[in-house]
């Protein structure tokens, strides 16, 4: 049970967004672009990734799993990749841009002035353009806000990891504008 009324049975984030539509609006648009929009040079399944790592570190039981669920999506992996991913990145099967990129994001996570001239200089030698620095560290400390707003509202999370393995492939296709809270 959330720690106030909601008015809503609503799981993670959906709860509080039903209950006050005129903030969620705004969060909604943050995440389409952040996550959904094409004119990126990141992919969307990296952007997905980076905001799933943060709630990980996070302990967000929710953002972990929906975007955790994202990303499985469109990288096409299972659910144990991402996971081992989120619990060791540096040796998991993906870029080396990623890496330095998910570095940044859990510098972010602890606090902004965490981040270091070194791994921004490590992200730029291994391919990092300017934008998705700054993406990944927007990305991050977005996802800080998502997880507490969660979190800190006390909110339910549905325990059955396959049901946001289903759901992502509708959220790819429907992106996080206008979403629907009910559906």
């Amino acid at each position: 049970m959330a720690h106030i009324d909601l008015g809503n049975e609503l799981p993670g984030i959906r709860g509080p967004m039903a209950y006050s539509p005129e903030t969620a609006k705004p969060l909604n648009a943050l995440a389409e672009v952040l996550l959904h929009d094409d004119n990126n040079t990141l992919s969307r399944g990296e952007r997905e990734m980076i905001g799933a790592y943060v709630s990980s570190l996070n302990d967000c039981f929710y953002c972990q799993n929906v975007h955790g669920s994202m990303a499985q999506h469109y990288f096409a992996c299972d659910m144990q990749t991402i996971d081992g991913i989120k619990k060791d990145y540096q040796s998991a099967a993906i870029s080396e841009k990623l890496k330095a990129l998910l570095s940044i994001a859990g510098s972010v996570q602890k606090g902004g002035k965490n981040v270091t001239a070194e791994q921004i200089k490590t992200a730029r030698a291994l391919g990092a353009t300017d934008k998705e620095i700054h993406d990944t560290v927007l990305i991050a400390a977005a996802f800080c806000m998502f997880n507490r707003y969660v979190d800190g509202l006390g909110t339910w999370a549905r325990p059955d990891r396959q049901l946001y393995v289903e759901r992502a492939v509708w959220r790819a296709d429907e992106g996080y504008a206008d979403i629907d809270l009910y559906k």
